[in-house]
């Protein structure tokens, strides 16, 4: 039976070879979800396999990449939303833990899990980035949820330290428009200092619970090679640090680039 508290919205874009892959992770959840295709380029691909699953599929106008996540969050109607991105797959347990955690915490704006990164199709767990990222998140480790700005935005300060697609959004708790905006890279870590500021807590299961696809073919990578990224870092980074200090960290994670090690 599926709990009427969350849903899935897989946001689908174009023909991802690894969308059926996503939906399958998505179908085998412990405790079975509302499930939903949202997508701004609708085709063949995309209806074959919602048909195949008996997923429906809600559809808008693409504006930008924010715009595309606001209208997936608002095309559920239960109070716990995740975005699921195309390329990516959930453990089974990650919407039980959810509910669970939001259970404790009915406050939270969001709920965020670890992840690990799937390269060449080999799931890692433990690399550099992966490490960076757990260090930085050790505020809200040791608390598990955070309330104050101030706090949220300590985890905030070095980078996006949390992975969009292993987010789920309390909509009661959130503005109507999270991601809208500008950015073309950082539209996530944009949304999260947005929230950063606003009440509702930051609430963080620290268990690998969904695997991110990182490719060099991402939309990501022609951004870095555009210097789009270099450009949206140091913007963020100022709303954080004096100028002085923004341009140092910044050129530090120019240096990682080529790699894609920031990929989130």
């Amino acid at each position: 039976m599926k709990n009427n508290i969350h849903t899935f919205v897989i946001l689908a874009y174009k023909e991802s070879p690894f969308l059926e892959n996503c939906v399958k992770s998505i179908l085998n959840q412990s405790k079975s979800s509302s499930v939903l295709i949202a997508t701004t380029t609708p085709n063949s691909y995309i209806s074959r396999i919602a048909n195949k699953h008996h997923i429906k599929i809600v559809t808008g106008r693409h504006t930008n990449i924010g715009g595309d996540f606001d209208f997936a969050i608002h095309s559920a109607v239960t109070p716990l939303v995740t975005v699921a991105h195309q390329d990516d797959v959930y453990k089974n347990n990650y919407a039980e833990q959810v509910i669970t955690a939001y259970e404790k915490h009915p406050n939270s704006s969001i709920i965020f899990t670890d992840y690990f990164e799937i390269r060449d199709n080999t799931n890692i767990y433990t690399n550099t980035n992966l490490k960076i990222k757990r260090i930085l998140l050790i505020p809200i480790r040791l608390k598990k949820s955070l309330k104050s700005s101030l706090a949220k935005r300590q985890i905030l300060r070095f980078g996006c330290t949390i992975c969009c697609p292993s987010v789920t959004f309390v909509a009661k708790n959130c503005p109507s428009k999270i991601f809208s905006s500008n950015f073309q890279c950082n539209v996530d870590w944009h949304a999260w200092e947005k929230l950063s500021k606003q009440k509702g807590a930051f609430t963080y299961i620290p268990t690998p619970l969904m695997g991110h696809r990182i490719s060099q073919e991402t939309t990501t990578t022609d951004i870095i090679k555009q210097g789009i990224r270099t450009k949206e870092d140091y913007e963020l980074f100022r709303r954080f640090w004096p100028k002085p200090i923004a341009r140092v960290i910044t050129k530090l994670y120019k240096t990682s680039e080529k790699s894609n090690s920031l990929e989130h």
